[in-house]
């Protein structure tokens, strides 16, 4: 097999090296990535040369030389010459349906919809995400509109040397009727010859794999009984006159659905559950599902847990999404090669990223970039399709398989030293961002270099949450003992803020295994204190006291006050039921007597009100309520003579909602209700959504005591709807136990 000149094809020489390595085909796929029918047709001539980074992972698998491996290079790059150089070939046939076209209903409404009124629609999405399946379905649905034909053609965009106009045209002409030779040389005369064959006809053209705004542009007719459907990866802002359809992955109802018309409806519900899991793992991309697929329809003896098991690890699973010549890796390594050489290895970085979505800030880490160095390449990412738009304006991240890609990338490009240094470098910065806005929070905190306000710290660690605790648990795992401390102390009042959204147990338990590490006492009685108040908050209740009484004894060796006093007054509350009262009394007592001399609002204010709550707790409603007002008034005043802040503001609404819940107790609701409605607008105003949200709780069962049966629906319905987007069913349940009151 030679070519015209003599030469030995790169299909002579790829037979002759695998055969020398003692591979069979398959054999050389799974050692390589690059599909049997892909190696077939290398080295039967049907396609004349690999694209490079092909040729690059089979000279890898070969374990060339470095001489066999630049004459291995040199003539695959001589064959991808050589094809770029033959004539057009090929005709301008309508890709073929898969054989079980299953959902997209929605999408495929919306692109009728947009064929019917716009002469040029482009449907963009990542790789594998079914730009071309849903095209043809549509052009298939729409056939008999356009009685001249529904004529395609694969711009190849994606490969180092995209169709030329002078090709695409050719194909077009000759498939609207144009003999061979009387195609015209030049792309003006093609261009004027087009149009005017589309004037009077009604023809869709499908222009599938579009590499550019450039390549697209010269057939864009404007004939009005046709249409031109455009597919591509990344969006062709400079097109005119384009509607766009935005293509996501699967819902979960179409990805099973396209599991049972493959695999069997039988044998996809005799496993409940799985699918589910297989759904997953497969990211919802249907080029995934899909050779999930036919993977188990090729293997009938196959069960769903088994695939599901092998697709579990991570290192493996693109490989292992792979069936013939569908696999997922090679559809991404197409997008990836187009990328340029900075989008490629900033690619490649954000696999440093630990959490589920990121920002421009966390770009600049991973790349050492300039903010505008992460805007522009972070553009290229997105129109490319292989970073998607994230949860909210400014936010990015990765589909799941993508990620597993880029760390693929990551690993082979990058040595060792290198991504260490990267991986170091995220995580340092997102512990000293965690921990500066965790800080924040605190009633004695001023405001710090890297967050002048409140709500900036609260919105960064709302953002960055999925990331922090990552790199927090990454800490953990390393042994960055004195790190691991430092974030759990800051992380004090924000957990009062946020009891709900993390894993308090988790991060004040890694804080008091930090703190024995270091052999800090007295850090290790803090945090066996912050660790019992985050069980209270789970309901753990014995769990909660068992860590204070740690807390307590370690205090006392270490001769700490403070944390003997927190000790002391955490403890109370839980040993009035799980001890006896007299004990907790005189606990809470000695926490008040130990207070006295510490700051008011970080630790007399909180102390003295569970005293209060205690009181209000053993049947004291009366004293219970002159403490808090006795409090309140405090808070107030020192407010007024300029100790007022946001964090300051939360403690005192906690204040009014603990007068208000005392007077609620004797059935002064008429009295209560103004206090709980006070609360809560000063819980909203300081941006403490949970907090307001209980505090309408509250509001709503008093108003249901007092009869106003109205206005408690409305409050229970706020704190319902506050309550399910935190996920807190506990809370949620509690408010439906009210609303029934009402019914």
């Amino acid at each position: 097999m030679r070519d015209s000149g003599g030469q030995t094809t790169f299909g002579e020489l790829l037979l002759g090296y695998r055969r020398a390595a003692g591979l069979s085909q398959l054999g050389l796929a799974e050692r390589s990535g690059i599909s049997v029918r892909a190696l077939r047709e290398l080295e039967q001539g049907r396609a004349r040369a690999a694209q490079r980074r092909s040729a690059e992972v089979l000279a890898d698998a070969f374990g060339l030389g470095a001489e066999e491996r630049e004459e291995f290079l040199r003539v695959a790059e001589h064959g991808r010459r050589r094809r770029s150089s033959l004539p057009a070939a090929g005709s301008a046939e309508m890709p073929p349906l898969p054989s079980h076209p299953v959902g997209r209903v929605a999408d495929l409404e919306e692109l009728q919809r947009l064929l019917q009124a716009n002469p040029t629609v482009a449907i963009v999405g990542q790789p594998g995400v079914g730009k071309t399946v849903l095209a043809a379905y549509a052009a298939h649905l729409r056939r008999e509109d356009f009685p001249d034909g529904c004529l395609a053609v694969d711009l190849r965009g994606m490969d180092e040397r995209p169709l030329s106009a002078e090709v695409v045209f050719d194909r077009l002409l000759q498939a609207l009727g144009v003999g061979p030779g009387n195609v015209p040389a030049m792309v003006d005369e093609q261009s004027s010859r087009y149009r005017a064959l589309l004037e009077k006809r009604k023809v869709l053209v499908l222009l599938d794999n579009a590499a550019s705004e450039a390549q697209v542009r010269p057939f864009l007719a404007a004939a009005p009984g046709c249409r031109t459907l455009v597919t591509c990866r990344r969006t062709l802002a400079g097109l005119e006159g384009v509607r766009w359809l935005h293509l996501e992955p699967f819902d979960d109802g179409d990805a099973e659905a396209l599991l049972q018309a493959v695999v069997g409806v039988d044998r996809v519900r005799a496993e409940p559950g799985v699918a589910g899991e297989l759904i997953e793992l497969c990211g919802n991309l249907p080029l995934a599902l899909r050779i999930a697929a036919n993977r188990l329809a090729s293997r009938p003896h196959w069960t769903l847990r088994y695939l599901v098991g092998q697709l579990r690890d991570e290192r493996t699973r693109l490989s292992s999404l792979s069936a013939g010549d569908l696999q997922v890796r090679s559809a991404f390594e197409v997008s990836y090669r187009g990328l340029s050489p900075e989008g490629r290895t900033l690619f490649r970085r954000l696999a440093a990223v630990p959490g589920a979505d990121f920002g421009v800030e966390l770009t600049q880490v991973v790349g050492s970039l300039t903010e505008s160095e992460a805007f522009g390449q972070l553009d290229e990412l997105v129109d490319a399709s292989m970073v998607l738009a994230g949860p909210a304006e400014g936010r990015f991240r990765f589909h799941d398989l993508l990620r597993l890609f880029a760390r693929e990338r990551w690993e082979a490009e990058h040595d060792e030293a290198d991504r260490a240094l990267t991986t170091e470098a995220v995580v340092e910065h997102l512990l000293d961002m965690a921990t500066a806005a965790g800080r924040r929070f605190s009633p004695e905190e001023p405001a710090n270099e890297v967050f002048d306000t409140l709500d900036e710290a609260r919105s960064w660690l709302e953002q960055e949450r999925s990331s922090w605790l990552a790199a927090f648990r990454q800490a953990v795992r390393t042994g960055w003992h004195s790190e691991v401390l430092t974030l759990a102390q800051a992380m004090h009042w924000y957990s009062d803020d946020r009891w709900q959204v993390v894993e308090w147990v988790e991060v004040f338990g890694a804080g008091v295994e930090a703190a024995r590490a270091l052999g800090d006492v007295t850090a290790e009685a803090q945090q066996l204190n912050f660790l019992g108040w985050a069980h209270s908050m789970v309901a753990d209740t014995k769990a909660a006291l068992e860590q204070h009484l740690l807390a307590l004894g370690r205090a006392e060796v270490a001769g700490d006050r403070l944390e003997r006093m927190w000790a002391l007054a955490y403890a109370s509350y839980f040993e009035y039921s799980q001890v006896d009262r007299a004990t907790a009394m005189e606990h809470a007592r000695e926490s008040v007597e130990l207070a006295a001399s510490y700051d008011f609002w970080a630790v007399q204010l909180p102390v003295r009100y569970r005293f209060g709550a205690l009181l209000l707790l053993d049947g004291q409603h009366e004293q219970a309520l002159a403490l808090m007002e006795a409090l309140h008034e405090e808070a107030v005043r020192r407010g007024q003579a300029g100790e007022e802040t946001k964090s300051r503001n939360r403690l005192t609404a906690i204040l009014v909602e603990g007068m208000a819940r005392c007077l609620h107790a004797m059935g002064r609701c008429d009295q209560a209700v103004p206090l709980f409605a006070r609360s809560r607008v000063m819980q909203q105003e300081v941006g403490a959504t949970g907090l307001a949200a209980d505090a309408a709780l509250w509001e709503g069962r008093c108003c249901i005591d007092a009869g106003a049966l109205d206005e408690a629906r409305e409050l229970l319905e706020y704190a319902w709807t506050v309550f399910d987007e935190m996920a807190m069913p506990t809370r949620c349940a509690n408010v439906e136990m009210e609303l029934a009151r009402i019914s």
